[in-house]
């Protein structure tokens, strides 16, 4: 009897309980949404209401992308000197900078005269592969000119550039006969390393640029090739190199440190520690090792310097570097720009920020770098210091600072030679580069006769002939060399033949010419010999 009431009852109880639950369940829905409703006008910012007014009631049209994109640059200037906003316009140009390769046709140019001309051409680049050379001249890429006094390098750049296996139709200039030349687009790589070569039997030189995604590559395959021609020491040139990819300055150390050493620790609020430490064997972990450095040396290159200082692995050799300590990541936003934030600190394995301070503004911290210069921190060993920074001990007992920079173990001044006024215009107006490229053209065939930069340096005797030369050219541009100091000749003929170097051995040959006389490579291999 019992049984059948609740199977009476049973399906009226179930009825009373889904509604009961409905209700609840919708009670329930309403408060989680209204929670998600509060979180969401709570997340929503002045900054996006004042950009929903302007667009929803000011009394004329707007670009609102670029109000957003100055508000949001604003921002960052309230941060430190080195967190950026990149706008999508330029977002590609930079990445292709660090990436170590961009998608073009494989030349090199300058604009003489308002006409684009070729200065180099990759080999078996897709340049190469149609045929250019060095003096033809671009007048047009498909249906865009590229000559006039309006047109820039950048417009340049933007135009014969595009996606790989693209096709353009270059219109050339040759020995005054005008052609069309079909070129398909390529990826083009570009070294990190701009000279790598053995100063004398035993003294191998390398100059690292930048640290781009490429850069531990270049670098070895570099470092492999002295080695096999029997180098002993090695001159590692860091100056000017702003820095780049941690991670690669940190791979190039461990080829230089053993036994697991800890080559540099990041650190950050939001970012917890994180160590680098030298993880396999390196191929030059005991040989003598000088790396130079200069006030324009930064981030990246100040870590790898900084470790090996830290080690008394190398002799740092130059000027106090440029002070950036700061770590950035990349986040690209949704309108195709991106942040680079700075998350952490970066830290010497004895523990020092190499970071300079930045509480004074943006522009105080940059222009540091010129006040140097002005109260005679390049020129004097005793003004090349870091005020305020603190001691550290390295394990053979030296004294290393940080605080801002990396201070050289040995001080070199900054060259202090100037020129006169008709000196200086001819290298500022580009007077000196043009008339070079004209002259390898009309001297080709002798040069290429050369067959390394050392036989040049050594046979090349046209010195006073390609400086005659360039007094009379300059002449045109109403420049008189003639009344120069001998001082001035000196410098400006070591430019000539250096510059002329680059056009048979691109950068290479450019700097074993000038570092010849280059007084911090004569003083690291001093420090090497003794």
């Amino acid at each position: 009897m019992r049984n059948k009431k609740l199977q009476v009852w049973l399906p009226l109880l179930f009825a009373i309980v889904m509604i009961i639950g409905m209700f609840f369940g919708s009670k329930l829905n309403d408060q989680i949404n209204g929670q998600s409703s509060l979180f969401k006008t709570a997340r929503r910012s002045s900054l996006q209401e004042a950009l929903d007014l302007i667009r929803l009631k000011y009394v004329d049209s707007v670009r609102l992308d670029t109000l957003q994109a100055n508000a949001i640059q604003d921002m960052m200037n309230e941060l430190d000197p080195h967190s950026i906003y990149i706008p999508a316009t330029k977002l590609e140009e930079v990445n292709e900078d660090l990436g170590g390769r961009f998608e073009g046709i494989g030349v090199e140019f300058n604009i003489f005269s308002d006409t684009v001309n070729i200065l180099y051409v990759i080999p078996n680049g897709p340049g190469d592969k149609a045929g250019l050379q060095i003096g033809d001249k671009i007048l047009k890429a498909d249906s865009s000119s590229l000559t006039g006094k309006k047109i820039t390098t950048d417009e340049v750049k933007k135009i014969i550039r595009g996606e790989q296996g693209s096709k353009t139709i270059l219109h050339i200039m040759r020995d005054q006969k005008i052609s069309d030349v079909p070129v398909i687009r390529s990826m083009i790589p570009v070294s990190s390393v701009d000279a790598s070569y053995l100063i004398d039997k035993k003294t191998g030189y390398i100059k690292l640029n930048k640290f781009s995604e490429h850069t531990y590559v270049d670098f070895m395959q570099s470092l492999e090739a002295l080695q096999k021609q029997g180098m002993q020491e090695l001159i590692l040139d860091l100056r000017g190199n702003g820095g780049g990819f941690m991670n690669e300055a940190v791979d190039i150390a461990d080829e230089f440190l053993d036994d697991n050493k800890l080559i540099v620790y990041t650190q950050g609020i939001n970012s917890r520690k994180q160590e680098y430490k030298a993880k396999r064997p390196g191929l030059f972990e005991t040989g003598k090792l000088t790396v130079l450095v200069d006030e324009l040396t930064a981030s990246a290159s100040e870590v790898l310097a900084g470790a090996l200082q830290d080690w008394d692995r190398a002799t740092i050799i130059g000027r106090r570097t440029f002070g950036k300590g700061l770590v950035q990541q990349q986040y690209p936003l949704s309108d195709g720009s991106a942040i680079r934030l700075t998350i952490a600190r970066y830290y010497t394995p004895l523990g020092r920020s190499i970071q300079r301070p930045y509480d004074k503004g943006k522009k105080v911290y940059m222009d540091e770098i010129w006040q140097r210069y002005s109260d005679g921190e390049a020129l004097y060993a005793d003004s090349n210091k870091i005020n305020n920074g603190k001691e550290y001990k390295t394990p053979k007992g030296r004294i290393v600072y940080g605080g801002g920079g990396i201070m050289p173990d040995i001080f070199v001044p900054i060259d202090t030679s100037t020129f006169q006024r008709s000196s200086a215009k001819v290298l500022l107006d580009g007077t000196l580069n043009k008339f070079v490229y004209l002259y390898y053209l009309q001297n080709k065939s002798q040069i290429q006769k050369y067959s390394s930069p050392e036989e040049f340096i050594r046979n090349f005797k046209d010195d006073n002939e390609m400086w005659r030369q360039l007094v009379e050219y300059s002449l045109k541009d109403t420049v008189n060399l003639n009344t120069v100091p001998e001082s001035d000749r000196i410098s400006l003929e070591k430019r000539l033949k250096a510059n002329l170097a680059r056009f048979r051995w691109r950068s290479e040959g450019y700097y074993e010419v000038l570092n010849t006389e280059d007084p911090v490579i004569k003083k690291a291999i001093e420090v090497m010999e003794k």
